[in-house]
C-alpha cells in the first residue's frame, strides 16, 4: 500500500518521500487507534471470553497484549487521520491533498490485510451451504452455532470489494483527473468503504454491540 501510494504521489507531481515519512507514524497511531477501538467496542467473541471493556480497564497491561483480542478498522482510520492532520499542520501541506495521495494505497492495504482473517478463522458470516462456504473449527465457533460447520467468508467478500474500490480509485484518478477536486478521491474511498462495511455487517456474526446497536454500522 505504501509503495502504491508513493508511486501515485510521484505520478501526480509530488515528492514520494512524503509517503515514506508518514509510514511509521501512521502504522504506530493506526495500530493504537485500532486497539483502542477493540477495547471500547469489543465484539461478541471477546465478550464471551470475558474480554470486555471493564476487564481491560481493570487489567491495563492486557491492553498491550496485542495477540489477545483484536483490532478495529474504524480506530485505525481515526488514528491515521490524526497523524495526517498533525503532519499537514507542521509541514503546511493541505490535509485533503495528503488524504487523496493515500487513498488508493489504503484500499490495497485493506484488501491484503483481510486475507489474514482466513488464517485466524475470524470475520466469518452466517452459516451457509454455498460451495464457497468457509469451514470453521469448533473452537472458533460462536455460542449458539456449535453445530454449523460452514460460514460465509466475509473476509473474502470484503477483500475483493476493497480491491474493486482500489481499481475504482485508480481509474478515477486517470479518467477524471481534471474534474476531481482536492479531497474528492479520499471522500470517494470513504464512501465506497462505508457502503461495503455497512452492508457486510448484516451477514456478520461476531458484531460489536453498544446499547443494542452495531457500533461498526453506526460509525460507517
Amino acid at each position: 500500500g505504501t509503495l502504491l501510494a508513493a508511486y501515485e504521489t510521484k505520478r501526480r507531481g509530488h515528492d514520494p518521500e512524503i509517503i515514506y515519512y508518514l509510514f511509521l507514524p501512521m502504522v504506530i497511531w493506526g495500530t493504537i487507534g485500532a486497539r483502542l477501538w477493540h477495547i471500547f467496542t469489543p465484539p461478541l467473541s471477546s465478550v464471551q471470553l470475558g474480554l470486555t471493556t471493564g476487564y481491560y480497564l481493570t487489567h491495563p497491561l492486557d491492553v498491550l497484549a496485542l495477540w489477545v483480542g483484536g483490532f478495529g478498522i474504524p480506530g485505525a482510520i481515526i488514528g491515521g487521520v490524526v497523524v495526517l492532520l498533525a503532519f499537514s499542520y507542521s509541514n503546511e501541506i493541505p490535509f485533503w491533498t495528503l488524504a487523496d495521495l493515500l487513498a488508493p494505497g489504503l484500499a490495497l492495504a485493506q484488501g491484503i490485510g483481510r486475507i489474514g482473517n482466513y488464517f485466524n478463522q475470524e470475520l466469518y458470516g452466517l452459516p451457509t451451504d454455498m460451495p464457497w462456504g468457509m469451514f470453521i473449527d469448533p473452537a472458533r465457533r460462536l455460542v449458539g452455532y456449535e453445530d454449523a460447520h460452514f460460514y460465509h467468508p466475509l473476509f473474502a467478500y470484503e477483500s475483493l470489494l476493497n480491491f474493486a474500490n482500489l481499481f475504482l480509485l485508480l481509474w478515477l484518478t486517470r479518467k477524471f483527473s481534471d474534474r476531481l477536486k482536492t479531497g474528492d478521491l479520499f471522500l470517494i474511498y470513504l464512501a465506497a468503504y462505508s457502503v461495503i462495511r455497512f452492508s457486510l455487517e448484516f451477514l456478520r456474526l461476531d458484531v460489536a454491540l453498544i446499547g443494542g446497536w452495531n457500533i461498526n454500522q453506526v460509525f460507517f
